[in-house]
């Protein structure tokens, strides 16, 4: 049977590579790219050099073009579940036609691939088609989440309290949901408005050279992240943060 291989990589350092997933690396034979353009290059770069650094010779690259999302659409679930579909016919081509029964294939997953990512959903789905058969593996990377928390010097967790992970859209519609929140990937800045009760600890490009972060009461430092999130978003053309709320 083809054998798949989901492997977190971590947040953006090449040294966040556990040693679990170095091994996987090593027993891969074909692995699996999705290109997301010229803009992104960073994030297949990385992909690129943990390969040459830790595959072992014979391997193969397949890649094949990410497809687009439309996230001008107010119909964010249809968007999401159309761009899926997309990436899963694309996946079952890949696994179908580049790898042979007997082969391991692997997808390298920024992050981890239980955080904040759809490959497992689209392999699940995929392998709900009927249409090609393999067997995979989840093999976990550092966060996010980890990063953020590391480069703070900040505890995800206070004694007895709770922690919710929820999206910059549903801040900005639901508010805060616990006195310590950790949103993923907030475009349009939602905690901005909230009062000096609130400290933020905000991270982009976490685990990279390009690493900025902020912390302090919001009042005092929303202006500021609104601006280095701008800039950096001009100068590189893209984008992913991370940011702790914490209500003191």
């Amino acid at each position: 049977m083809k054998r798949i291989l989901i492997v977190g990589i971590g947040a953006g350092d090449p040294d966040h590579l556990t040693l679990q997933a170095v091994k996987a690396i090593a027993a891969t034979q074909v692995f699996f790219i999705l290109d997301k353009g010229a803009v992104k290059h960073d994030l297949t770069d990385l992909r690129q050099r943990l390969i040459e650094e830790h595959g072992r010779q014979p391997y193969r690259i397949v890649e094949a073009e990410d497809p687009e999302r439309d996230r001008t659409t107010p119909a964010y679930a249809g968007a999401v579940e159309a761009w899926r579909n997309r990436r899963a016919a694309i996946y079952e081509r890949m696994i179908a036609d580049e790898l042979a029964d007997g082969q391991t294939g692997a997808f390298l997953v920024w992050g981890d691939p239980g955080l904040y990512d759809s490959t497992l959903a689209i392999v699940e789905e995929v392998l709900a088609a009927g249409r090609v058969d393999f067997s995979y593996e989840v093999i976990p990377g550092i966060t996010s989440i980890s990063a953020l928390t590391a480069t703070h010097r900040a505890s995800l967790t206070r004694v007895g309290r709770p922690v919710q992970v929820t999206t910059g859209r549903r801040l900005a519609a639901e508010g805060p949901p616990a006195d310590d929140v950790l949103v993923m990937l907030d475009a349009h800045c939602s905690f901005a408005g909230l009062g000096p009760e609130w400290r933020i600890y905000w991270g982009a490009y976490l685990g990279t050279p390009d690493e900025i972060r902020v912390e302090g009461p919001v009042p005092e430092v929303e202006d500021e992240i609104r601006r280095v999130r701008a800039e950096a978003r001009e100068r590189k053309g893209w984008i992913m943060d991370t940011y702790l709320l914490r209500r003191v």
